[in-house]
């Protein structure tokens, strides 16, 4: 089946489609790693509030993926919230997911493209995102754009801590 997936800037109207999204996408690609109570916890932080608030401030940017009016990922941008200040100059790729029939369909790319772009149009010099040490996919995927592995932090997931790599490039 071929996708034909777009991408557009959110609105606020997107915000309870993107929380939904938002929980599906993380429970599919790592909630077998918790416990229920962990994992709960962990998707408290994505309500549809939560995300009109982040969309309605001019510090993020986020973009929907949808296919038809359904919305099946999304990238969001944001001011850098990692265990180190950056310099000035400096935005995080907070979040970039897409539901799992719509991965390897050429949308990835698409979203980096848009989340680069975004970052430049912003005056940014650097972008930060962090990725979970096992996501071999994602890091990958964070290689060919030229981020470089410059640490290691905690990411809490309710009570569990995981390893996460922090990644840079300039912008």
């Amino acid at each position: 089946m071929t996708r034909r997936a777009t991408l557009r800037r959110a609105t606020v109207k997107d915000a309870a489609d993107l929380a939904g999204v938002a929980r599906a996408t993380f429970t599919e690609t790592f909630g077998m790693l918790y416990s229920a109570a962990d994992l709960a916890t962990f998707l408290e932080q994505h309500t549809p509030e939560d995300w009109a608030r982040e969309i309605a401030d001019p510090a993020y940017s986020v973009a929907v993926v949808e296919e038809g009016h359904i919305v099946v990922g999304y990238v969001k941008l944001g001011p850098p919230r990692l265990p180190f200040t950056p310099k000035e100059g400096a935005i995080e790729l907070r979040q970039f997911y897409l539901l799992q029939p719509w991965q390897g369909a050429g949308m990835g790319p698409k979203m980096m493209e848009w989340a680069l772009e975004e970052a430049r149009a912003r005056g940014m010099r650097e972008m930060y995102l962090s990725v979970f040490v096992d996501n071999e996919r994602a890091r990958r995927f964070y290689a060919k754009y030229d981020f470089k592995d410059v640490g290691r932090y905690a990411f809490m997931v309710g009570d569990h801590e995981d390893t996460d790599i922090v990644m840079r490039r300039a912008l």
